[in-house]
């Protein structure tokens, strides 16, 4: 079995500015995907605002340089993720057409295969 990474990306501004009904919907989507998805989830999360972000990038001795915020400055920011064991990427696409973030106008859902090592 392969695994997928789950990237699930949106604008900040507007999920900050959801109404409760809006996030329902959210969440309601997310708990369809997990009873669907079910032992093929191996880990997932909902990731903190961009404002909680730390970003480490070479420094000019050779180092590394510490700033707040996320490291590319765009409109759409990972805002959370599910990392699952599927056999193809065409189960994986079935299940993550559930998520309301694929349908929405303000956010994207992308599915990545892990590299595997033997």
């Amino acid at each position: 079995m392969a695994q997928y990474l789950i990237l699930i990306y949106g604008n900040e501004q507007r999920w900050d500015a959801m109404s409760p009904e809006e996030m329902a919907q959210i969440d309601d989507g997310h708990r369809a995907f997990q009873a669907k998805a079910g032992e093929a989830i191996i880990a997932s999360g909902q990731l903190e605002s961009t404002t909680r972000a730390s970003t480490l990038r070479a420094g000019s001795e050779g180092g590394s340089t510490v700033t707040d915020g996320p490291f590319p400055e765009t409109k759409e920011v990972l805002g959370g993720f599910y990392l699952l064991e599927a056999t193809d990427v065409s189960t994986v696409i079935s299940l993550a057409g559930g998520l309301a973030e694929a349908t929405h106008d303000h956010s994207g859902v992308e599915i990545r295969p892990l590299v595997q090592r033997d």
